[in-house]
């Protein structure tokens, strides 16, 4: 994962297993990625599904992530001239894992499980385009109408929706970002119920 890069991640849990059986996990997850995850990302959007989830997310630029993380600074000073940046980007995805590790593993005590709870390597899709983003953003949000769980999607608590409808309340969510790819917040709200309408038509045909 490369600094400065926009990424569409996203994984599953185990088999027909849940990721999150009661709010407590979901808040849980959050504080976990607002701990491992946050320093070394802008988040746009995320939504938390009972087997799944999704984020939107920019890797910070390098200065950002030599201030955040001292392993960093050090990792790039050991291979400085040596043409090999692969460390450097792993070092990224070795965040998620350490973040995955620690839910499972909280998971797995509280609920008295082994094993694995993640299917093996997460997916991290690179956004390379401002309608890929567009088109991104929108299905993350609308996913819990796409699984059936809400008509609309207010209505899905786990979802980073909330802070772009409350745009006065404090959130982690990079929401300006956001709006710039949608010129403003009336369009973007526009946006998202001509996606809704979309959805809905699809499962009356």
């Amino acid at each position: 994962m490369e600094p400065g890069q926009t990424y569409h991640i996203f994984n599953h849990a185990n088999g027909n297993e849940n990721l999150f059986v009661e709010p407590d996990n979901y808040r849980y997850f959050l504080e976990l990625y607002q701990k491992h995850i946050h320093p070394a990302v802008d988040t746009f959007a995320y939504v938390l599904m009972p087997n799944h989830f999704h984020f939107l997310v920019r890797v910070k630029e390098t200065d950002c992530l030599r201030d955040a993380f001292p392993k960093f600074q050090t990792l790039e000073k050991l291979i400085d001239g040596k043409g090999d940046k692969s460390q450097l980007d792993n070092f990224i995805s070795k965040q998620f894992a350490n973040f995955f590790s620690a839910y499972t593993q909280s998971f797995n005590k509280h609920y008295n499980r082994r094993g694995s709870l993640f299917m093996k390597n997460f997916k991290r899709k690179p956004v390379v385009s401002d309608e890929q983003w567009r088109d991104t953003f929108l299905y993350i949000h609308h996913n819990p109408i796409k699984h059936g769980f809400s008509k609309n999607i207010e209505s899905w608590q786990w979802s980073s929706w909330h802070a772009y409808k409350k745009m006065y309340a404090k959130t982690l969510i990079d929401r300006n970002i956001a709006l710039s790819y949608f010129d403003d917040l009336e369009n973007l709200i526009y946006c998202s119920e001509e996606k809704v309408k979309f959805i809905l038509s699809m499962e009356l045909e």
